[in-house]
């Protein structure tokens, strides 16, 4: 069944009246926090039919905020009020203060006169007894997941002050097969995990999957046809096509954030060169000129600048230079190896893989190569991407498997700060993540 998910459509109330700016908030500038207990009731379901989608939406908000690492739900069990109380008689926060809850998370599931579905929340300040927020969408049922994705992140950026992430996608490369025979495909989820499905067949050979800007495009090389190409697949129709025949290998392909161009390199004559091509006329600019390897670019969030790898002083480093190819500095000069450059959404960072002494380390370094910070290490670790909030890591990890025949590959998500590690389950092997953009 073809994915729906551009034809959503609801609609958003800001609920007015005792909403007021309470001080409750999360400073996350800092390195590890102690989580905000945080009580997610039941919503009010207005009839039975609705007992589902009351329970399921609360707890996947809970969740959401439990594995960002900054909440901590309390156990429903503990809930002295009812759904049906605060629903009629508002919150009463003594009860709430009472099992150390510091704000609450309340709302219902109704139905509006003309059939519609009506999930509404708000955000309480437990100790100041204020609305810090709340809304109310008008969908269908089927899409409870992505308003319990949305309430998510209204939650998150009300109390932390940056916008969340939960309402996104993450594609990958499943992989499946023994060591010798490997299947690799194209396979999108949301950022929990659920509405997994793969893309393309198992006879493709796929790599390196990116996101558009607008999140309906993913780029990525495939050997389909036994030849290494650049694609474009459109998730909305399932159409691929590819950028170009062009005579030698084409490979890690990245869109710009206007989602006018594609940068790639390219390998002519033993050569690897970092290649843009402009996807409303097809030409293509050459911005690297060098007998290195120059691979990997990644577009600054501005689109002025450029990050890549290179050996062109001897050992893979991380540079950065003008997008027009100019003004090529240098910024990794630590020892060991570095790779796999993306630059952070909000512009202050750039993650990367390191290799250093047979360990594998994702780390962070300022644009202008100062400040670097490993935040997590493996026997194989790699890929890092970013939430479109700068905030969290996802990347993977490979261990060998028993008897060091195979290997087993994990997709992870880890905080900017290197705490709150957690897997990602998938239904296969996974690697090379990349995360989405907010849903539109």
């Amino acid at each position: 069944m073809r994915y729906v998910f551009a034809l959503l459509i609801f609609t958003v109330l800001v609920l007015t009246g005792t909403s007021a700016r309470a001080q409750l908030e999360i400073d996350i500038t800092s390195g590890k926090l102690e989580a905000l207990p945080i009580a997610v009731s039941k919503f009010y379901p207005q009839k039975p039919a609705f007992g589902d989608l009351a329970r399921d939406i609360p707890a996947i908000i809970a969740q959401n905020l439990q594995n960002s690492g900054l909440f901590a739900p309390l156990n429903p069990n503990s809930f002295i009020q009812a759904p049906e109380s605060i629903e009629s008689d508002g919150a009463r926060f003594g009860e709430w203060r009472a099992i150390n809850a510091q704000a609450l998370v309340s709302g219902s599931v109704t139905q509006t006169q003309d059939g519609r579905t009506r999930v509404e929340f708000r955000l309480w300040d437990v100790f100041s007894q204020q609305q810090l927020s709340g809304m109310a969408y008008m969908t269908t049922p089927e899409n409870w997941r992505r308003i319990a994705h949305i309430i998510s992140d209204e939650i998150y950026k009300r109390i932390t002050g940056e916008n969340g992430y939960f309402d996104t996608r993450i594609v990958y490369i499943s992989e499946s097969g023994s060591a010798t025979n490997r299947v690799k495909r194209l396979a999108i989820m949301d950022q929990d995990g659920a509405n997994h499905r793969y893309l393309t067949p198992p006879g493709e050979l796929v790599l390196t999957p990116r996101f558009s800007p607008t999140a309906q495009e993913i780029t990525y090389m495939s050997y389909k046809g036994g030849k290494p190409r650049v694609y474009l697949y459109n998730i909305d129709t399932g159409r691929q096509e590819m950028l170009g025949n062009f005579p030698g290998m084409t490979f890690a392909p990245r869109f710009s954030p206007d989602g006018n161009k594609v940068i790639m390199s390219l390998s002519k004559n033993g050569n690897s060169d970092v290649y843009e091509m402009d996807l409303r006329n097809r030409q293509t600019k050459q911005l690297t000129t060098n007998s290195g390897i120059d691979t990997a670019p990644s577009y600054a969030p501005d689109g002025r600048r450029i990050v890549f790898e290179s050996d062109r002083g001897g050992s893979q480093q991380l540079y950065t230079m003008n997008a027009n190819g100019s003004n090529v500095q240098r910024i990794s000069f630590g020892k060991g190896r570095y790779a796999n450059p993306v630059w952070s959404p909000r512009g202050d960072l750039i993650a990367f893989t390191k290799m250093l002494q047979g360990q594998f380390y994702i780390g962070v370094i300022r644009p202008d190569g100062s400040g670097e910070r490993l935040i997590t290490k493996a026997y194989h670790v790699e890929g890092p991407s970013w939430s479109p909030n700068g905030r969290v890591l996802t990347y993977f990890k490979e261990t060998p498997t028993r008897g060091g025949q195979g290997r087993s590959a994990k997709l992870y998500t880890i905080d900017l700060t290197g705490y709150n590690e957690r897997i990602l389950k998938t239904p296969a092997g996974a690697s090379d993540p990349a995360w989405s953009p907010v849903n539109p």
